[in-house]
């Protein structure tokens, strides 16, 4: 039986790239816009399924795969995906969301705690022999009853809100739709922002997020408030949040994710209240080969190979 035909867009480890070509007939995509136009003219009518991590897969690119039945995606993101497109064709999205979730949500913790504690001022200021000098270090802040928003309770959020909990935070939250959930709602970014010390990105890009945290949004954080982005860097507008910055409208931020990457705007890079991270958040060994298995079985479900999952268990949809 000839192995289903896989258009490979997704750099994955040595081991899984081994898997993949061990289980399915696998055609890499060329770099370069044009490249790829002439690579599925030719190879498009044969191909099946599709590995996905930071391509731009627009309705065009989908239209010359008219075969295509699942993208199964390295990434949680999928604003690289014509995801309406997609979905309007009936291509099955899979998407890692749920197997970084806890990572994620852990880099989430500790860029709050490093926010709130100085940890990271702390660092610097003992290195510098302040502290043998015999100064004293200006006190922090704490998230015991602290106020918390999360701006997206997708999976990612929910891994995210009882870890918060158990530091002693009240949890707020806004998202598409109400959940049952013994959280405060907030319909809308600004109104949450304006209940909360603390607002927490975790939602996707979308049209409709993308700039979402803007200057009513940061004004109604308020000078006592943080941002922490997790979530993709387009999300906010880092102008206004530059702005907001210089004029002590918000007491700091932690960023894992920029609008330009890897640029990041010097005015972020010289603020000594803002605590920078290049994307990491699901970088862990251990987490991106969960990932990269996950690429794996869902293709391996999809095409009937049921016996061969292995640790990241049921696959799941997409999720937005």
């Amino acid at each position: 039986m000839p192995k289903p035909v896989i258009l490979h867009a997704a750099k994955l480890p040595a081991a899984t790239e081994a898997e993949l070509a061990a289980r399915f007939t696998l055609l890499p995509l060329p770099e370069g816009r044009d490249q790829q136009s002439a690579f599925l003219a030719l190879h498009g009518p044969r191909i099946e399924g599709m590995t996905l991590r930071k391509t731009r897969v627009d309705a065009e690119f989908l239209a010359a795969m008219p075969g295509l039945q699942i993208i199964s995606s390295y990434s949680a993101g999928l604003d690289n995906l014509d995801v309406a497109a997609a979905r309007a064709r009936g291509i099955i999205i899979a998407n890692s969301a749920h197997v970084l979730a806890a990572e994620v949500a852990n880099l989430a913790v500790g860029l709050a705690l490093s926010l709130t504690r100085n940890i990271v001022q702390a660092d610097g200021w003992l290195r510098q022999g302040h502290w043998a000098d015999g100064g004293a270090l200006a006190l922090s802040r704490s998230l015991v009853g602290m106020d918390i928003g999360i701006f997206g309770l997708g999976t990612i959020g929910m891994a995210l809100a009882p870890r918060l909990q158990a530091l002693g935070a009240r949890i707020a939250y806004s998202s598409r739709s109400r959940k049952d959930l013994p959280y405060a709602f907030h319909p809308d970014a600004q109104r949450l922002a304006s209940a909360v010390d603390m607002l927490i990105l975790c939602c996707p890009l979308t049209p409709e997020t993308r700039h979402v945290i803007d200057d009513k949004v940061l004004g109604a954080l308020g000078p006592a408030g943080y941002l922490i982005n997790i979530a993709r860097g387009p999300v906010v507008d880092e102008a206004a949040l530059i702005e907001a910055l210089q004029n002590n409208r918000i007491a700091g931020a932690a960023l894992d994710v920029f609008a330009d990457e890897p640029r990041v705007p010097a005015a972020l890079i010289a603020d000594p209240r803002v605590i920078l991270t290049p994307h990491i958040a699901s970088a862990t060994t251990q987490t991106r080969q969960a990932m990269a298995d996950h690429v794996v079985d869902a293709l391996t479900r999809h095409f009937g190979q049921p016996d061969i999952i292995r640790k990241t268990g049921a696959v799941q949809p997409a999720e937005r």
